[in-house]
């Protein structure tokens, strides 16, 4: 039989002590954050972005940041949206969706992805390496995002100033991706 007053297990975070980069392109791992996939009709988008107190980005390509969330447009009727340093579950996100009162769906993805930051002047470039997306700032500017691959993963890239850049990657992939972006970072440099 179960003890279920026994101690919770903790999950490990995806790449603890990972480090890489070069002079040119830093490599960080993002704090645990809260995230959701979230989908809605085009109707109900401005219900479900006063429960979340942000805007869902309704254009392509294009993010939107409030009270500590950032809402990422990944289709016409889906967003990624991430509240950063607020645990490691998205019941707090879900719940506030929930408040719509019109149908949606948000699904807690906390677990799943992990994010890694690139930043420098060289990020664009460390990216590039498993990234075919341009990435230069008159087309990719800041606050633009887009699902893309990196090498053979799938990840979400939000650009979060001219040098820096968000990679989000399910947990499962995020060995590779690391790696893949160290060694484009490391190439950036030559």
């Amino acid at each position: 039989m179960v003890d279920f007053g026994a101690e919770i297990a903790t999950r490990t975070l995806p790449l603890s002590g990972a480090h890489g980069g070069s002079s040119v392109a830093r490599l960080e791992l993002a704090a645990p954050a809260e995230r959701i996939s979230l989908r809605v009709v085009a109707a109900d988008v401005a219900a479900l972005s006063a429960a979340l107190g942000v805007d869902l980005p309704t254009r392509p390509k294009t993010s939107a940041s409030a009270n500590g969330r950032t809402a990422l447009w990944l289709g016409p009727d889906e967003w990624l949206v991430i509240a950063e340093g607020t645990g490691d579950t998205g019941s707090a996100l879900v719940e506030a969706a929930s408040k719509a009162a019109v149908p949606h769906s948000a699904t807690d993805v906390s677990h799943r992805n992990t994010a890694i930051i690139v930043s420098g002047p060289g990020a664009a470039a460390a990216i590039n390496t498993g990234c075919p997306q341009d990435l230069s700032l008159a087309v990719f500017p800041v606050g633009a995002c887009s699902r893309t691959n990196l090498g053979k993963v799938e990840i979400v890239l939000l650009r979060t100033a001219d040098d820096a850049f968000r990679v989000e990657v399910w947990r499962s992939f995020s060995t590779y991706a690391f790696g893949l972006l160290a060694e484009g970072a490391r190439d950036a440099a030559l």
